[in-house]
Order: structure tokens, then sequence, then C-alpha cells
């Protein structure tokens, strides 16, 4: 894994949910992969593929995304995001000049449906909004956390295909 930058100080609402968030190293790699498993189970349920055949494909998958992360944005912060002192996710951020991308936040199923996701993201755009900037995620057309996306204000902003780049813009007139 790349040198990754120092994690960002606590935010406000991530604090109160008990969220933490230190730099992934390579020996979070085994972490990391189980996590992004756990984001396809639900697609690869329907699929007659055994287990093992599965779990090939999903290391196969975890291995491109990975190095398809860090080959596109390699200035980003790659965090593991900590709870009670256990690894619960991830978020990979990069700080453009005009926008904050959240290049990935998944959090292990035990940890989904908690307000964490929903008290990071709020932290995430209040960051970029005090910057004058505006917040954007790529995200699959059919991923059950869009809504929560849109209720905290982001928009679709250019169809990507499969994906849709959705942003949160800053309110005009400076930081909200």
């Amino acid at each position: 894994m790349a040198e990754t930058k120092q994690a960002r100080p606590v935010w406000s609402r991530s604090d109160k949910a008990g969220l933490r968030f230190r730099a992934a190293v390579d020996a979070d790699m085994p972490f990391l992969s189980r996590l992004y498993a756990s984001t396809r189970m639900d697609e690869l349920a329907v699929t007659a593929w055994s287990d093992a055949q599965k779990a090939e494909f999903l290391s196969m998958q975890f291995q491109a995304q990975h190095a398809h992360y860090q080959k596109h944005y390699p200035e980003a912060d790659w965090l593991v995001v900590e709870r009670a002192g256990k690894d619960i996710g991830r978020l990979y951020i990069e700080r453009w000049p005009s926008q904050h991308r959240i290049i990935d936040i998944a959090f292990l199923p035990e940890h989904r449906h908690k307000g964490y996701g929903t008290a990071l993201l709020r932290d995430l755009i209040d960051q970029a909004w005090l910057a004058g900037k505006s917040v954007s995620i790529h995200v699959e057309k059919h991923n059950p956390a869009r809504w929560l996306y849109v209720r905290l204000g982001f928009a679709v902003v250019e169809d990507k295909g499969v994906y849709d780049l959705m942003a949160c813009a800053a309110p005009s007139g400076g930081a909200g």
C-alpha cells in the first residue's frame, strides 16, 4: 500500500458516534478485502458459484479495485474506520482544489444502518463546505445507500453508465 497521510482530525458527529480513523497500512489488506467482499455478497448470492469461486472472484476484484484507486487517486487519504477498538469500515477520500471526492466509504454489515455513515458523511460535507468546496462520489445506480446520499443533499451531476457521479454542492455565499 502506498504511503498515506496522517488521518484527519475526528469530526464532531463522527466523534459522538464513537468513530476513529487511522491510516491504512499493508497489514490492513485482509480486513479491507473482507470488507470489500461484504459489499458484494447480495450481488453474488444469485450466482451458482461455489464459495471457493466467489472467494476467488472477490479477491481478484478487490485487488483490481485497490490498484485502480491507488493509480487514479495518488493523493488520497486511505483510512480505516474504527469503533470501540475494532475495525468496522473504510473511508477513502481525495481533496482536490475544487471538491472533495469520496472514493469509497463502506462499513461491515453489522455496522450498517446505525447512523455511522450519516455522521461521517455530514462531517465530510461540513469540512468541504467550510473550504467552499463540494463533495462528490460515484454511486452505483442500484446501491441501497443511494437514498442516504439523496437525503443528505447529493444530486446526480453525471450519468457514468453503471454509476452516477453525485455531488453535494456548497451553499452559495460560502461555508454552510
